[in-house]
């Protein structure tokens, strides 16, 4: 079990900068999700935490040594990858096997044999054990490889999108079973992802990275419900938050290139939002909703039927705003509806900084 921390830390590949100023705080046993576009720095992040990269600036701790001069090998982490790193003429077993059997570790073989079989049956690849893994899926090959990490129980486990190159169903499955299998070994995980379906269903945490930088920090129901920005807020929820520019008038949210106006007296604190200032008004697709009497008259643009429930596109003048609501609500295509907004769930943003109203100051 390992406290991981990164302390200003700066990294550069060339002319390309990778990392900025990047502060990083994971608690002993915490399941950890760094979520971020392709390119956001995201792998870099985790090959600095293994030791495979030194940074140019910053430290890094781990349990509160200074591990700046320890080679990957001293600090004790395991790594899984999207691509398998198995030895294809090897059986399961012995692919289990070999991360305990360097010289270093002398490791009793009864011991080898009972923690390999204890690894099987939490994965549920007992069945496999004497297959050689160049005939498995792509799902059993990533189980196996999830297997070896844990086999060696290291202080930390770092994933690197581990689950992307499965089917949606595979996926699912085993973002269950991870998240179970840290529970259970109460290790620290560090898991990096682009898919904030994950993120948000399996981390303990978030962290939020762009271009280098962590933009937010915070349990998935913080990121969630108190973006501190208009990048977390579009990239985080799917769909994600509907962002319209406008400004306060008179207790009234008013749209600017369309001129459509919502209710707004009580509304979302408004401390900062004062009379006139340009805003970015941010409300989740769930907290816009159809009805008779409502105040903003749209079209119906588009409907996506997800069973439980349907994602429409409504278009207002030139703006779009999509509102998830029951399945059972009828609607067609180009047909005129009148819609609403809960004005609590409202989140208010600087149109300038883009910076959310509740997080600047």
């Amino acid at each position: 079990m390992a406290h991981i921390q990164l302390k200003n830390i700066s990294k550069t590949f060339g002319n390309h900068t990778a990392l900025t100023g990047l502060n990083l705080d994971i608690a002993d046993g915490e399941f950890f999700v760094l979520l971020g576009e392709t390119g956001a720095g995201k792998t870099t992040t985790l090959r600095m935490i293994a030791g495979l990269e030194k940074p140019d600036e910053g430290q890094i701790f781990i349990d509160g040594a200074d591990v700046a001069d320890w080679g990957a090998a001293e600090r004790d982490v395991a790594l899984v990858l999207q691509q398998y790193s198995l030895y294809p003429r090897y059986t399961v077993r012995e692919n289990l096997e070999f991360p305990l059997k360097p010289k270093i570790r002398r490791i009793e073989p009864d011991e080898i044999k009972t923690r390999v079989d204890r690894v099987a049956k939490t994965l549920r690849i007992e069945h496999l054990l004497d297959r050689k893994t160049d005939r498995l899926s792509g799902g059993e090959m990533q189980r196996v490889s999830i297997g070896r990490a844990i086999v060696r129980k290291p202080r930390v486990f770092l994933m690197d999108e581990p689950l992307s190159a499965l089917d949606a169903k595979l996926r699912e499955a085993l973002r269950t079973e991870l998240k179970n299998i840290q529970m259970n070994l109460g290790q620290t995980f560090l898991f990096v992802t682009h898919d904030q379906i994950e993120a948000m269903s399996m981390g303990d945490k978030v962290g939020v990275l762009n271009h280098g930088r962590i933009v937010q920090t915070g349990t998935p129901y913080e990121i969630y419900n108190n973006p501190r920005d208009t990048y977390v807020a579009s990239f985080v929820g799917s769909p994600p938050m509907n962002l319209i520019d406008g400004k306060l008038v008179n207790g009234r949210a008013v749209m600017a290139p369309l001129n459509f106006e919502l209710p707004f007296a009580g509304g979302a604190k408004t401390s900062g939002a004062t009379d006139g200032r340009p805003l970015v008004f941010g409300i989740r697709p769930e907290d816009v909703y159809l009805e008779s009497g409502a105040p903003v008259e749209a079209r119906v643009h588009d409907v996506e039927n997800h069973g439980v429930e349907k994602i429409l596109t409504l278009r207002v003048g030139d703006a779009v705003l999509r509102a998830t609501v029951p399945a059972r609500t009828d609607v067609e295509i180009e047909q005129p509806v009148r819609f609403a907004w809960d004005p609590d769930k409202v989140v208010l943003f600087d149109k300038g900084s883009g910076i959310s109203l509740r997080h600047a100051g």
